[in-house]
């Protein structure tokens, strides 16, 4: 029995197959990942709205919504909303916040990460202005409050009566 001949050709698929790989899940998935999110509010992944426009409102309804916060290992702030729960009326906008403390004497930076749940509440959980739009910078010792306003939309199913809102601090080198 004779053996094959391993060709050129051969090898160069063998070692490039892996890097192609590699490169399509670093460089491809991301992106498209995240517009799955946006399109389907898949991971909790909330909508923002420019401007305050006008919902159908029925104050009838009222949808509790929790807030909760996180911070990664190694990021020195202290993290936490200003209260930990609202009753909302769908339609309507509302403002709260969230207080973060610098604990160190160094200058930090930090990007905050929301997720809503249920799932089917993210894509009716619009946020107008929120902290997490943009990198933040903590002076050394500095408290900040940062604003969130948000409205829940009134198609979001009737049966959804609680949503948790909820961000992951991080810390970003600068």
């Amino acid at each position: 029995m004779e053996r094959k001949k391993i060709t050129k050709r051969f090898w160069i698929t063998l070692v490039s197959a892996p890097i192609l790989v590699l490169l399509f899940a670093l460089f491809v998935l991301p992106p498209l990942y995240e517009v799955l999110c946006d399109i389907t509010g898949f991971n909790g992944k909330t909508g923002r709205v420019e401007t305050e426009k006008a919902y159908v409102v029925d104050d009838e309804r009222l949808v509790g919504v929790s807030f909760f916060s996180a911070t990664s290992p190694g990021f020195p702030v202290q993290f936490a909303p200003k209260v930990s729960s609202m009753e909302v009326v769908p339609g309507k906008f509302y403002t709260t916040s969230y207080i973060a403390k610098n604990t160190t004497d160094k200058l930090i930076y930090g990007q905050a990460i929301p997720s809503v749940a249920p799932t089917d509440a993210a894509l009716h959980f619009k946020k107008l202005e929120c902290f997490c739009f943009i990198r933040q910078e903590f002076k050394p010792n500095e408290e900040v409050e940062m604003t969130l306003r948000f409205v829940v939309e009134p198609e979001m199913d009737e049966r959804i009566k609680d949503v948790s809102l909820s961000y992951n601090f991080y810390k970003l080198d600068s």
